[in-house]
């Protein structure tokens, strides 16, 4: 279908803007951040507390959403996007708070160390100290320390796969699902026909994707290391069950889509939901673009079932 209208006008909006790719990192990272005061005011959340942890790489920096109810409640470690390199707590704080309020559970949002200052794999050690601190902080945190599940959007999709990958295979704590919204599963190169078709004109480019990368990693030969494409794994057995969202009018929509087809394959019980109409990010305009509202509506309520399956 065409480009959703209000996706277009969102586009539309963003005309002259400097493409991500064509900016040093510092003012990159300023144009993300301006983006929060065009996004729908969240819902409100019972608590939220800042919390600094001890991290493979120095402290690590938490947000800790909890909730309106009586726990133990269930907990998502969410990462966010974007591009290894760009974003934050703040950018990401919207999405955050809809999870919580959809969901039920405590979403602890991790502010891990960025590309280039901190390259490939520094950010995943922290996303997986992080889930294996929250695990063992459950009573501090009011969760039950059965029910976790690992979620990101974009690179962040990124982390919470391979977060999933690298407790199955060095030990941490079992989770029960793990949301991959619109993830970067693979390098650039070779691509995928998704890469070629959206390959500009709908937000993010294949020119910033390829910025992204060589910020992230040191050498281009580190696209062969599952744990930064886990596309390229070989063994996707024995992972958590899978939501996967892709974006009709996304570079990275058919490596989303090949990697919720390669753990269905693995025998690992996948989800995976093209929403038409859509670009890279979209979940970002909840409130704003309705079939944002409905997808997180989507990830949600299968959040809230794989819970209940645990």
């Amino acid at each position: 279908m065409p480009v959703d209208p209000q996706i277009q006008a969102l586009l539309d909006r963003g005309t002259g803007v400097p493409a991500t790719h064509t900016l040093p990192v510092a003012e990159a990272r300023r144009q993300y951040e301006a983006r929060i005061a065009l996004m729908a005011p969240p819902p409100q959340v019972a608590k939220v507390l800042e919390r600094r942890i001890d991290g493979p790489g120095g402290s690590i920096g938490l947000r800790i959403y909890t909730p309106v109810g009586d726990g133990p409640f269930p907990l998502m470690m969410f990462f966010h996007g974007s591009g290894f390199v760009l974003c934050s707590l703040d950018t990401h704080d919207g999405m955050c708070r809809n999870l919580v309020a959809g969901i039920g559970c405590v979403v602890v949002s991790v502010d891990y160390r960025l590309a280039p200052e901190h390259k490939f794999p520094n950010g995943l050690d922290d996303c997986l100290a992080a889930t294996r601190w929250a695990a063992a902080n459950a009573v501090e945190l009011g969760i039950d320390p059965a029910l976790i599940m690992v979620a990101g959007d974009s690179a962040g999709g990124n982390m919470a796969a391979v977060t999933a990958l690298r407790i199955r295979d060095e030990g941490g704590p079992r989770l029960c699902g793990q949301i991959l919204l619109y993830p970067v599963t693979d390098y650039h190169t070779p691509g995928t026909p998704s890469y070629a078709e959206n390959a500009d004109g709908y937000g993010l480019t294949r020119d910033t994707m390829e910025w992204f990368w060589a910020h992230y990693l040191t050498n281009p030969v580190e696209a062969e290391n599952p744990y930064a494409s886990p596309l390229r794994a070989r063994d996707l057995t024995g992972l958590p069950p899978a939501y996967v969202t892709s974006a009709e009018y996304d570079p990275l929509r058919d490596e989303a889509e090949l990697y919720g087809a390669r753990l269905r394959a693995a025998g690992v019980p996948t989800k995976i939901t093209r929403w038409p109409g859509m670009n890279h990010g979209f979940l970002f305009w909840v409130g704003i673009v309705g079939r944002a509202d409905s997808a997180m509506a989507e990830a949600c309520a299968w959040a809230r079932q794989a819970f209940r399956k645990a």
